[in-house]
């Protein structure tokens, strides 16, 4: 059986423009030029231009209102018509008079930094394209042995590794090349791109790759250049790599000297050869492309001028934008043209078009100065309230702060300060900080002061770094030094922190 009601709901809706603002303020600088360029393309109404001082002569006596009457057209209804040509003609008297000159975008805010906009690319030979110059330089039987040689430098990665396995490199030739090949073919062909610049490439583990960097080393030195202590040392990383390895990568040093029968001081030899080779050989060179290269532009910078902190907003990216100045001669030109007469369906149509255009293009430009605002104050609220250490540089400066304290100072909501705060950047002289570094929740000390997480992990990081490597403090031992130091922490508190600071457990921090 079906029934009517009424009921009344609150909803909160938000219209374009704010939508369009929240997207906006996600956008870090680096992007921004970007989401720019999109919208000049997609609105001709809009242009990017310099900054007009003076308005261009409107002629503020077509200002008059327009009857209504004039504009009707036979094939259209007159009441509707009507309405529609009142909010025309009072779009067009409210737009002459506010002159579209001052929808631009400029600030007093901004740095001074004038050098290009553009980020220059280095024009590099990408890693793979220096295997397959060497690979140019082989003799193969036929073509299927080179076939599989291409095949198996396509696989390789940008680490160096191939980490494809050769059932499924034989997948691929025969699928792709109509190639059939036998995996020991395969291999017999891996072994020759193995012995490629540089060492290590093609490996298919990491322990494969230490080995080939060691191997070569090996067969290339000459034993008179060569002293034996060192050679010995060579001799025995590659019998620790080939044969305890998992003991090697888990530190359990006493057990390898027991099983080698050898003395610390030759295990210490072997281990520094191991440190010298390069776990992903392919790391001197460009990407294969399928990367691009992140460049950090700040979006804030922070200059220290006697004492005196001063913040501005870097305007690299962002270009001065205005509504295009054909379009208010269109708008001027119809409201000339319809003078004394009724305009046709396909004049009201095309203006309409223009207003619409034209709406856009300022929401855009209010848009983008209002991210600038909300910006500005955002980032001018965490100065003040980090200010000692925006000045001095140490990180034990930092005072502990969430959102919401910036929220309350700026009276913005939370969810906006997050948007300003998410991948954000600030240049001081002490370096490029993320903005969400500067964010963190607090810990209280024995005397019950307030003091940041983040000075906590200082700490930590500093006694670490101060710990005898051959005895490392386990997480219960570094408790006990922070807890000396007067800090309240648990243990399990202390290994989340080691943990997000990337710093191993104590037995694979051991050296000898």
């Amino acid at each position: 059986m079906l029934k009517q009601s009424l009921s009344q709901k609150m909803l909160q809706k938000l219209s374009p423009q704010q939508i369009q603002l929240m997207k906006l303020l996600q956008v870090p600088t680096a992007m921004l030029e970007q989401r720019i360029k999109e919208e000049l393309e997609a609105n001709p109404a809009l242009e990017e231009g310099a900054e007009q001082d003076e308005l261009d002569g409107l002629d503020k006596n077509n200002n008059e209102e327009i009857p209504a009457d004039d504009f009707s057209d036979s094939d259209s209804d007159s009441e509707d018509y009507r309405e529609d040509q009142y909010e025309l003609d009072d779009y067009l008297n409210d737009y002459i008079e506010d002159d579209p000159a001052s929808y631009k975008l400029r600030a007093n805010n901004y740095s001074t930094d004038e050098e290009d906009k553009s980020i220059p690319i280095p024009v590099e030979s990408t890693f793979h394209d220096y295997l397959e110059q060497q690979l140019g330089l082989q003799e193969f039987k036929d073509e299927r042995e080179e076939a599989i040689a291409h095949q198996i430098i396509g696989s390789i990665d940008d680490d160096g590794y191939l980490r494809r396995e050769p059932a499924a490199i034989m997948d691929d030739l025969m699928f792709s090349q109509n190639v059939f090949v036998t995996e020991e073919e395969i291999l017999d062909v891996l072994k020759k791109i193995q012995r490629f610049d540089p060492p290590g490439t093609g490996a298919r583990d990491l322990q494969e790759c230490l080995l080939l960097q060691l191997y070569n080393k090996r067969d290339q030195e000459e034993l008179e250049d060569m002293s034996l202590e060192e050679w010995d040392s060579l001799v025995l990383a590659i019998d620790i790599l080939e044969n305890h390895f998992d003991e090697f990568t888990k530190k359990h040093y006493q057990k390898l000297q027991i099983r080698l029968n050898i003395i610390e001081e030759d295990l210490k030899g072997a281990i520094e050869e191991i440190i010298k080779l390069n776990p992903k050989p392919a790391s001197g060179y460009t990407s294969s492309g399928s990367r691009s290269t992140q460049y950090v532009v700040p979006d804030f910078i922070i200059v220290n001028r006697d004492g005196e902190l001063e913040l501005t907003l870097n305007s690299r990216n962002a270009p001065d934008l205005r509504v295009n100045d054909q379009y208010r001669d269109m708008l001027r030109a119809y409201k000339r043209n319809t003078e004394g007469r009724r305009a046709n369906k396909k004049e009201r149509e095309a203006v309409m078009f223009i207003k619409q255009k034209i709406d856009s293009a300022k929401w855009f430009i209010d848009a983008i100065r209002q991210r600038q605002d909300t910006m500005y104050r955002t980032m001018y609220a965490i100065l003040q309230y980090q200010y000692d250490f925006f000045l001095t540089g140490d990180p034990k400066k930092l005072r502990p702060m969430i959102l919401k304290d910036i929220a309350d100072i700026t009276g913005l909501d939370i969810s906006t300060v997050s948007r300003v705060a998410n991948s954000k950047f600030v240049q001081t002289e002490f370096g490029t900080k993320r903005l969400k570094e500067f964010f963190s929740e607090s810990l209280s000390t024995q005397e019950g002061e307030e003091v940041s997480t983040l000075e906590v992990k200082k700490i930590l990081e500093e006694v670490i770094a101060q710990e005898n490597k051959r005895k490392p403090l386990s997480d219960q031992k570094l408790q006990k030094v922070l807890e000396d130091k007067g800090y309240n922490i648990a243990r399990r508190t202390v290994a989340k922190y080691r943990e997000q600071l990337n710093i191993p457990v104590a037995r694979l921090r051991k050296e000898l």
